[in-house]
């Protein structure tokens, strides 16, 4: 492993503390500035430098889709709750006041969905173990304590609540013990989620805490990653202090004979672009793990087949393994990125046919529901009938995984909980 030119930037954090003096470079009036920092006293805002110099075109921001991932819009929450901050923030509120009405604001848009607090976390005898979810036979998610922050937030992120500052809304462990002990307990799990957050705002030395006792069981056939990091700091992988550690400590869980796979988010095709994305891409490759891309279609972002064919494209020729496509999921600022489940399957239909078979390894459009992953396969006819053609990728109940089932077709429909079903009295998993 060679060591890599210094690129000479340093990770630096932009909070709503700097947001006002952020947005000066886009011309937006004294009134739009003081209402996306209403927005952004409800939803979380965090981003660094790299992003802000690099990603975003100060010169039309409000045209760049990354400017939009990333920066949060006054019509991302009603008008109503947007007055309602704005004028607290103007007549100078107290910040008990205003965290008080934001936190009102946030119970209000499905902070924990798809029952993942109430049904995903696994008990150790009675007591419910923090920081742990268990929804799938297979798979377990760990949230690291130390990962609960990632280096710049998304806008349509579905774990917003993770960063708000609300102990009852975050998913937090840092018990080496109680992770291990379960995945002992339970040989049926042959796949470990590290996730948050983004486990890699986590220095090696603490990555390497929780992962290494994985290795040792032999029922745990993949250790997983999921991370932004390679959008939004590639650095971590090339030129940060403990970056060639974090590569040694890849090759390791290699080594050892699990299959480590980085779950890699990628958003939007600019975020490939840069020279440093593909040398961190390289690097990670090169100790045997496997990159998976995956990224939810998100209205005013990537909402169009064209942009991920050619995500699809660029990721397969440089080594990456396109995996997922994700409808956004109903919570925080849905009814601004939602896209029509027609439509997304409109577009994850014409995106697949302009890649190749090697492309082809991507699944979607799925919904992580409370079920499990719902897929939409197509809009057909039957008997003179117009439905959607359904089919779980996943499910809670195993034998319920790669059945197809039938939905009355809506045009409006954004979501499972939308649908009806169609020949039939109910779901498969209701």
């Amino acid at each position: 492993m060679t060591a890599p030119e210094n690129t000479g930037r340093r990770f630096h954090a932009y909070t709503i503390r700097h947001l006002d003096e952020l947005l000066q470079r886009a011309p937006l009036t004294e009134e739009q500035r003081l209402r996306t920092r209403a927005v952004a006293s409800v939803l979380p805002f965090r981003t660094n430098s790299y992003v802000v110099d690099e990603l975003i075109d100060w010169d039309d921001p409000f045209e760049d889709p990354m400017f939009r991932l990333v920066f949060p819009q006054e019509d991302m929450l009603p008008a109503e709750d947007v007055d309602h901050i704005a004028e607290l923030l103007q007549k100078g509120a107290s910040k008990e006041e205003v965290t008080g009405a934001a936190n009102r604001i946030r119970f209000k848009l499905n902070p924990h969905p798809a029952g993942q607090l109430a049904l995903n976390i696994p008990k150790d005898g009675e007591e419910p173990i923090p920081g742990l979810q268990h929804k799938y036979r297979e798979t377990v998610l760990f949230f690291p304590q130390q990962g609960q922050t990632c280096h710049a937030y998304c806008t349509y992120c579905f774990r917003w609540a993770q960063f708000v500052g609300i102990a009852d809304l975050k998913m937090a462990n840092n018990d080496v013990e109680q992770l291990t002990g379960y995945v002992r307990d339970h040989p049926e799990v042959s796949s470990v989620l590290l996730t948050g957050g983004d486990p890699m705002i986590m220095g090696e030395p603490v990555l390497r805490r929780y992962i290494e006792p994985l290795l040792e069981m032999e029922h745990v056939e993949s250790v997983r990653i999921g991370s932004k990091a390679l959008a939004y700091w590639p650095q971590r992988f090339v030129s940060d202090p403990d970056a060639d550690d974090t590569l040694r400590l890849f090759e390791r869980v290699v080594a050892s004979g699990k299959n480590l796979a980085f779950m890699a988010h990628f958003s939007h095709r600019k975020e490939l672009d840069s020279e440093i994305v593909r040398e961190a891409v390289r690097r990670i490759r090169s100790t045997g793990a496997v990159i998976r891309t995956q990224a939810p279609l998100i209205r005013t972002i990537n909402d169009d087949a064209e942009q991920w064919a050619g995500m699809w494209r660029t990721q397969h020729k440089l080594g990456m393994v396109p995996y997922y496509m994700f409808v956004e999921r109903d919570t925080g600022p849905q009814d601004y990125f939602s896209v029509p489940l027609v439509r997304a399957w409109e577009i994850f239909r014409d995106a697949f046919s302009q890649v190749s078979g090697l492309c082809r390894t991507v699944r979607g459009p799925s919904m992580s529901a409370t079920p499990g992953k719902v897929a939409v396969d197509g809009v057909v006819e039957i008997g003179e009938e117009k439905v959607f053609a359904l089919r779980m990728l996943q499910a809670r109940n195993p034998e319920l995984v790669g059945r197809p089932f039938f939905a009355k077709f809506d045009e409006n429909a954004v979501w499972v909980d939308d649908l009806k079903p169609a020949f039939a009295d109910k779901f498969p998993f209701e």
